[in-house]
């Protein structure tokens, strides 16, 4: 039981916050030196998306390391009318997908500096554990953390 608590309480803890918006992505992370992980999904077509979010990007090793180093942005492109985004949200997607997924890959995940500058890209689903994605994204982080 208390295992039970800790483990629910952490998930509480390190819940990550996505963003839609990347200029708001861009001046927190200047604010905050952080870098920005970019999220290219299909949420609830795209398989290897949908793989994507509960194998790596919604597990508590993930989720922790990014609470405090990254400023996370989802670009999400639903196609079941039930889960349509906004016109402003889904305008604000298209031209993040057209400076930075012009191909329109799903998934694609881009690890980015506070100026917009690609540091590293995952084409598709990275087969990797969250362990080990969140390794590649700290070689990035200045100091290894």
């Amino acid at each position: 039981m208390k295992f039970l608590l800790i483990t629910i309480f952490s998930a509480f803890i390190y819940t990550a916050t996505w963003l839609g918006d990347f200029n708001e992505a861009t001046a927190t992370a200047a604010k905050e030196h952080k870098l920005i992980l970019i999220n290219f999904s299909g949420s609830d077509w795209c398989g290897p998306c949908i793989r994507e979010r509960k194998e790596i990007l919604e597990t508590a090793t993930f989720e922790g390391y990014a609470a405090s180093h990254l400023v996370l942005v989802r670009a999400d492109f639903p196609r079941k009318s039930k889960n349509q985004l906004s016109k402003e949200q889904t305008k604000k997607n298209e031209a993040l997908a057209d400076k930075y997924n012009p191909e329109g890959k799903f998934p694609y995940t881009l690890l980015v500096d506070e100026h917009g500058k690609v540091l590293k890209e995952w084409d598709g689903f990275p087969n990797v554990s969250p362990e080990k994605f969140v390794e590649q994204i700290s070689e990035f982080a200045g100091n290894g953390n």
